[in-house]
């Protein structure tokens, strides 16, 4: 992972729209995202969360406004970024090994299209941190969804990038994997920003530092350990309280 400057954002959004056609999915969007931050992004299904994410990691360009990462354009800086889509599509019958698969995440620093040493010494290092290098030879087919996770996020990690941005990546497993999910983010924060798309705030909220709620537009709260009937209401589920009574300056918005 190369080293982030801590004065710059690491994400910077000013003034962004986006419609699919002519449907408005995101208006007047500002968001700022420091060093080693962890905010969870949270909304109503159709709300714009995976279009938000899109547009970071340059997978969709803005109608209008700009996007930044630590200065530059989403497109010259996806090196630094480590993204975990919403779903692996793969086939199962696939020969495919999860060492393979987590080697992938070296291609985008290879002009030849092939794998180096240290780029096989880079796919090792990030299954160790992700907990799985005995599963390496093992196919990807046959590993459980909690494994598969920590597989492509060891994928993303391969890329050495500063930020790891994940979409929904606790919709398919189990409640003890998702507790080890958690574990894992805690470490890997100590090095990375992260940002992460969930439907199920719950006690993952404990990790994140900040919640930015999507709904055409993005406001960011600090995070509370209570819940509330309006945000239930608004976003389903249980989760965590947004502070009303906190201002938040440039992070985000006041309340009386």
């Amino acid at each position: 992972m190369s080293g982030a400057s801590s004065s710059q954002a690491a994400i910077a959004i000013r003034d962004l729209s986006f419609s699919y056609d002519t449907q408005l999915v995101l208006a007047d969007v500002n968001l700022e995202v420091n060093s080693l931050d962890s905010i969870c992004v949270v909304g109503p299904n159709g709300g714009g969360k995976s279009t938000l994410i899109k547009l970071i990691v340059g997978l969709l360009l803005p109608d209008t406004g700009t996007v930044r990462i630590f200065g530059e354009k989403p497109e010259a800086a996806r090196l630094r970024i480590g993204y975990v889509p919403q779903y692996a599509r793969y086939d199962p019958q696939f020969p495919i090994s999860v060492f393979e698969v987590v080697s992938m995440g070296c291609l985008g620093g290879s002009f030849t299209g092939r794998y180096s040493k240290e780029d096989k010494d880079r796919a090792m290092e990030s299954l160790r941190i992700t907990g799985i290098a005995d599963l390496a030879a093992r196919p990807f087919s046959s590993i459980s969804g909690g494994q598969r996770q920590r597989v492509l996020i060891a994928r993303a990690l391969a890329s050495r990038g500063d930020i790891l941005i994940l979409d929904e990546p606790t919709a398919n497993i189990d409640h003890e994997s998702e507790l080890q999910f958690f574990d894992l983010l805690t470490e890997l924060n100590k090095s990375m920003t992260i940002l992460m798309v969930t439907h199920e705030v719950g006690f993952a909220s404990t990790f994140f530092k900040r919640i930015a709620c999507v709904n055409k537009q993005v406001v960011i709260h600090p995070t509370s350990e209570l819940t509330g009937d309006l945000i239930r209401e608004m976003y389903g589920g249980d989760l965590q309280m947004i502070r009303h009574d906190h201002c938040c300056s440039s992070e985000g918005h006041q309340h009386d």
